[in-house]
């Protein structure tokens, strides 16, 4: 690749922005990103929420003049290859890559919209963007009664940061565990506990049926528009009948990769747009990365994943040869603090054995630590841990390098990772 290739990047999140870094000199690159933020770390969202951070510590290095912000990709024009942006101007490429990330899932909640309406009630927020965060920020004050729907990874990221604004949180989570996807029961038990005594009030295989809005009508009536155009939210219908009272509603129920640039240009998608070893999609002269792209049948949704996937392309970009062969993902959360009110926790590879499968655990009920890997054979497939994460590097590289553990008690005491 020569720098008169012109390379066209969709999204200007961590993908997009560490792809056009790694190119640099090697190609002409101009990088699409529709907010109007500069760019920021979304991984560190939960922090701003909690007050901890300022919007500002989030910040991304400044890619320069490559990033158009604020403007949307709204057509890719294959046989033109060129992008079609909402302000009016077109991107002409020789490789364009997808970085389009992924959209907050919103439920299918009775009175979440008005009919023929997508306008969120006053109070109901999704928790994806910096706007999001801003917006939940200013709605949040000591005392504010917040449900947060969803129990995984984002929706006790929230519930922790409300918590430590003051707020009373309930926590309502359709499936059996906190973070199951992530963590085994136990672990999950104790995240439950750590929650709990911070003052989060947590109903696990709870389904919400719906929203409570100014104006809503009977059990079972149609929902009518609002006369004025606004309506707020007042509380949530739980499926058994029973109403928490809310004034903030957290709608944390998962991401879906944002595919539709790519299907409406006929690129082949699945769950995400789908692309080869060379994160090619179905158009050769067509990349996708980041939260957006599938690769052997994975939608990762992991910041670590994206980077790997951006390093990989640079390299092919740039004649080099480095297929991407996935990403061995682990996942790692500060519930920040200090002293009591401090959690981390880790998870990596699988946690749940399979028949056969040795599994060891230690814990320590007086320090509040939990620590449990999955040995299939001599090797270390899978793990978790709660409260102390000094070992969780040495754990880690054992893991991601498929190597025998030589001293698996060294690795999971507290000395392990040093």
């Amino acid at each position: 690749m020569t720098s008169e290739k012109r390379v066209v990047v969709i999204g200007g999140g961590i993908a997009g922005l560490r792809l056009a870094s790694r190119l640099g000199p090697a190609a002409t690159v101009t990088v699409l990103g529709e907010e109007t933020h500069v760019p920021y770390n979304r991984v560190l969202l939960a922090e701003v929420l909690a007050g901890r951070y300022a919007p500002e510590v989030t910040a991304l290095p400044s890619p320069g003049p490559v990033l158009r912000r604020g403007v949307r990709a709204v057509r890719v024009d294959r046989p033109e290859q060129a992008v079609h942006c909402d302000d009016g101007t077109v991107a002409p490429y020789d490789t364009l890559v997808l970085a389009t990330g992924s959209n907050a899932v919103l439920p299918p909640l009775r009175g979440l919209f008005e009919p023929e309406g997508r306008e969120l009630p006053d109070g109901v927020h999704a928790f994806r963007t910096m706007d999001d965060c801003l917006a939940l920020s200013a709605a949040v004050r000591p005392g504010v009664r917040a449900v947060v729907i969803g129990g995984g990874l984002l929706g006790v990221s929230a519930a922790r940061a409300l918590a430590a604004r003051g707020a009373v949180v309930v926590l309502a989570q359709q499936g059996e565990r906190l973070m199951e996807r992530q963590l085994d029961a136990d672990a999950s038990a104790l995240l439950a506990t750590h929650l709990t005594e911070l003052g989060v009030e947590i109903h696990t295989e709870c389904r919400v049926r719906g929203l409570i809005t100014t104006g809503s009508p009977p059990a079972g009536a149609p929902h009518p528009a609002s006369a004025h155009g606004t309506r707020k939210v007042t509380g949530v219908e739980l499926a058994d009948g029973y109403r928490l009272e809310a004034d903030v509603v957290v709608l944390a129920c998962g991401v879906r990769p944002r595919t539709g640039l790519a299907q409406a240009a006929g690129l082949a998608t699945r769950k995400g747009v789908l692309v080869d070893d060379e994160l090619r999609t179905s158009d050769p002269r067509i990349h996708a990365i980041g939260d957006c792209a599938e690769h052997a049948g994975q939608v990762y949704g992991l910041a670590g994943a994206a980077l790997e996937q951006a390093d990989a392309l640079a390299a092919v970009l740039t004649g080099g040869r480095a297929p991407y062969t996935g990403t061995r993902a682990l996942t790692r959360l500060t519930l920040g603090g200090t002293g009591d009110d401090s959690l981390d926790l880790a998870a990596f590879g699988e946690t749940t054995p399979r028949p056969g499968d040795d599994v060891v655990r230690l814990a320590d009920g007086t320090r509040r630590t939990y620590r449990k890997v999955v040995l299939r054979g001599d090797r270390l497939v899978g793990g978790v841990l709660l409260g102390e994460l000094s070992t969780v590097g040495a754990l880690a590289r054992t893991w991601e390098g498929g190597e025998p553990p030589h001293d698996l008690f060294h690795l999971l005491t507290d000395d392990g990772g040093h």
